[in-house]
């Protein structure tokens, strides 16, 4: 399918998310030429020099307004810039709060009426007129491949152990992936252990761990993104699930396209500073715009008929969990606050109900239900005859 700019511009409801997309020019940014500065440090290809691609830019664009969502999966072959585009987020995240409070209470929490039951000592402090919260760019945390369990959800300190002659529990990567966005590239290829410990603290946004009598509890509540490559093995069921919204990548065969992302990596990989420079503008303005969606969203609502349609869909096209609607009408949202509305419509819910149903409806479940009432309606009919024989 082809992801032109002119087949995505004309769809209803999308062109404010691919206004933000497209802000800069295509040529604009390969015109000047400056001396590498030889920087370290690295530096992210910019979101919005990816050519093409807008259904997976708009996906995780969505994410980073409406965390609600519960993440993203990329599926698709090796080079289709996955891994660059979920990378390149990092310029456009926003700030959130985080408390520091032991009992993660936020200023907005101490205003319902059992908040001093809820949160004593939070309480104490907010009304003492000390601050219980500050503000913290949204990370994008990476877990390796070859991570072992231990530095997934954390363990002892081999070298304090060694060194001080003490044992401390220190976090481990989902405790620092709290509050910001987990990304696991080539998730289909993670082991079994670390794929259920991912899956308990996604379910409890907090987990535990012990070794020996020492033990420690993290916070963990983060918005999962995926990406791999479906050539390379099939993703469990139960982590497919976590994923909110599904984005098929497949490479761009327009031949202006391809040549325009050759001429973007070649200027990136020359000149990466100068390169990144030339998008700064506009990614600062898109990052504005990420805040004022999430401040939006707070106040967005769904229209009527948007929840008609989309409780209909989901029913048509017989979809048994209740993810489907809760994502899609999440996804609908954070689309209106990006469009600077309030209320979420029909547009919107046509614009996300493909990247949010996609990878609900099983067909396996279907069939096996429908078994199941086989298999009922014969048992039912069993017992009819059987009680015509008492009777008779």
């Amino acid at each position: 399918m082809s992801d032109s700019f002119s087949d995505l511009e004309n769809h209803e409801g999308s062109s404010t998310l691919l206004r933000m997309l497209s802000r800069a020019g295509a040529h604009g940014v390969l015109a000047e030429e400056s001396a590498d500065l030889g920087l370290a440090e690295h530096q992210p290809y910019p979101f919005l020099a990816i050519v093409g691609q807008f259904e997976m830019r708009i996906a995780l664009m969505l994410t980073v307004i409406n965390p609600a969502i519960g993440g993203v999966l990329l599926i698709g072959p090796r080079g289709t810039g996955k891994t660059t585009a979920v990378r390149s987020l990092a310029d456009i995240l926003p700030d959130v709060e985080v408390s520091d409070c032991d009992e993660g209470a936020l200023p907005e929490d101490l205003t319902i009426d059992n908040a001093h039951l809820l949160y004593p000592d939070c309480y104490e402090k907010y009304h003492a007129g000390e601050a219980i919260s500050h503000y913290e760019s949204v990370r994008l945390v990476e877990l390796p491949l070859n991570a072992r369990l231990d530095d997934v959800v954390g363990g002892i300190n081999e070298r304090i152990a060694v060194q001080q002659n003490r044992v401390r529990v220190e976090r481990g990567i989902l405790a620092r992936a709290d509050n910001n966005l987990l990304y696991i590239d080539e998730v289909n290829l993670l082991d079994d252990q670390i794929v259920d410990a991912i899956l308990d603290a996604a379910a409890q946004g907090a987990y535990t761990v012990r070794r020996g009598a020492m033990s420690g509890t993290y916070r963990s509540r983060f918005v999962l993104i995926g990406s791999m490559n479906p050539e390379e093995g099939r993703l469990r069921p139960q982590i497919l699930d976590r994923f909110g919204l599904r984005v098929n990548v497949r490479g761009l065969m327009d031949k202006e396209d391809r040549l325009e992302i050759y001429k973007r990596s070649r200027a990136y990989r020359s000149y990466p500073a100068a390169f990144v420079r030339q998008w700064e503008v506009a990614t600062a303005a898109t990052r504005e715009d990420v805040i004022a969606a999430r401040d939006l969203l707070k106040e967005t609502q769904l229209a009527d008929d948007a929840v008609e349609v989309g409780l209909s869909l989901v029913q048509e096209l017989d979809i048994d969990s209740h993810r489907a609607e809760y994502t899609m009408f999440e996804a609908a949202r954070a689309h209106a606050a990006a469009d600077g509305r309030d209320l979420a419509t029909v547009a919107d819910i046509r614009a996300v109900a493909p990247m949010a149903l996609r990878q609900r409806r099983s067909e396996f479940m279907v069939n096996f239900f429908h078994s199941q009432q086989t298999e009922d309606e014969q048992i039912r009919t069993r017992i009819d005859q059987i009680t015509d024989n008492m009777a008779g």
